[in-house]
């Protein structure tokens, strides 16, 4: 869901956006993306009440984002049409329809590696909100059109009827030991996993500490993070190396047979949301925006999503937070995948 697809990345990228340099409909009218002072709101209300909607891409959990939308319309009487898909598709979507000069999207909310080749396509817009004061720092990236929604926090995770919790690996280097053989796993495509590691441990001592691992005990390979959780839960994969944390806690609270492993360093990384350049309804967007960072993430915190917001956001004293370097992983993203992809290979 959360990964990046280099092709994709490189076809949006691959020239010029159409109408990146178009003014905006609302051009020669104040800039909401810009409002400031104590009628701020107000003014960005009257002018979302006359546009009456918005649309949102998001490829946050359907049920997540409705309820942030549905909080939303019921505070302002604004309409949200909310248009849910992996993160891919909210990149190929956006892209896509901006080529085609189709300016439908109002907001943009997605895995950080996605936003920022939207961004990287100069269709986002710079907005200025009293509530990117509230967002964690470690999570923003610095001149970017977009701000950090959500925490996306890649954790390990066992199975509690197979494995006790007195017999757990207290460290990625104890994952060596034979007596994990044939029991753990990883997903297929966790190269930003890799990337990050590396940048904690030195690229040489996290991939060598990879293929330890491999060589020893083996690696079921899986596709699809929901699909590892799963297997844990039915024992199959009795430990898994990476799991979104969002993917465990509901299973957990189901009563499934599942909890996280926390082996330092955990990666991290943000969803960002950003107001389109063409946005149909720009009041409403940025509007949106600023629920989004302030009641939105109350609400995203009750659901069990990792808020960005230091206001709501309560994360587990044991996490030891490493963060994604987008920016790198965007540029180094064929490397990456290449040597996670070598060194997950089964040895001869």
């Amino acid at each position: 869901m959360m990964e990046l697809d280099r092709r994709t990345v490189l076809g949006a990228l691959g020239g010029a956006a159409v109408a990146s340099t178009a003014k905006p409909a609302y051009a020669q009218a104040p800039d909401p993306t810009h409002f400031t002072g104590p009628d701020r709101e107000a003014r960005l209300v009257a002018g979302a009440k006359k546009e009456g909607t918005l649309t949102v891409y998001s490829s946050a959990v359907l049920e997540d984002m409705n309820a942030v939308i549905g909080g939303f319309q019921k505070k302002y009487g604004v309409k949200g049409n909310l248009w849910r898909g992996g993160s891919e598709e909210v990149l190929q979507r956006t892209v896509t329809e901006a080529r085609g000069n189709r300016f439908d999207v109002d907001l943009v909310e997605t895995a950080a590696p996605q936003v920022e080749g939207i961004t990287r396509e100069r269709l986002l817009v710079d907005v200025t909100t009293p509530a990117a004061a509230e967002i964690m720092a470690e999570a923003k990236i610095p001149g970017r059109a977009w701000i950090p929604a959500r925490l996306v926090v890649m954790t390990g995770a066992y199975n509690t009827r197979v494995i006790k919790p007195a017999d757990l690996p207290k460290s990625y280097e104890d994952l060596a030991n034979p007596k994990w053989k044939g029991k753990l796993g990883i997903e297929s495509d966790d190269n930003n996993w890799l990337m990050t590691m590396a940048g904690v441990m030195g690229e040489e001592k996290a991939v060598r500490l990879l293929r330890d691992i491999v060589t020893k005990n083996g690696l079921s390979v899986r596709k699809g993070h929901s699909l590892m959780a799963n297997m844990v839960v039915s024992g199959e994969v009795p430990i898994a190396l990476t799991i979104y944390h969002h993917e465990v806690e509901p299973m957990k609270r189901a009563g499934a047979p599942i909890a996280e492993l926390n082996l330092a360093p955990e990666v991290a990384f943000a969803t960002g949301a950003g107001v389109a350049r063409r946005a149909p309804h720009p009041h409403a967007a940025v509007l949106f925006l600023d629920y989004l960072l302030t009641e939105g993430q109350q609400i995203l915190a009750a659901r069990g999503t990792l808020p960005t917001s230091v206001k709501y956001q309560r994360l587990p004293p044991e996490w030891k937070l490493a963060f994604m370097d987008v920016p790198k992983y965007m540029d180094e993203a064929a490397k990456w995948t290449k040597l996670y992809k070598d060194t997950l290979a089964q040895p001869r």
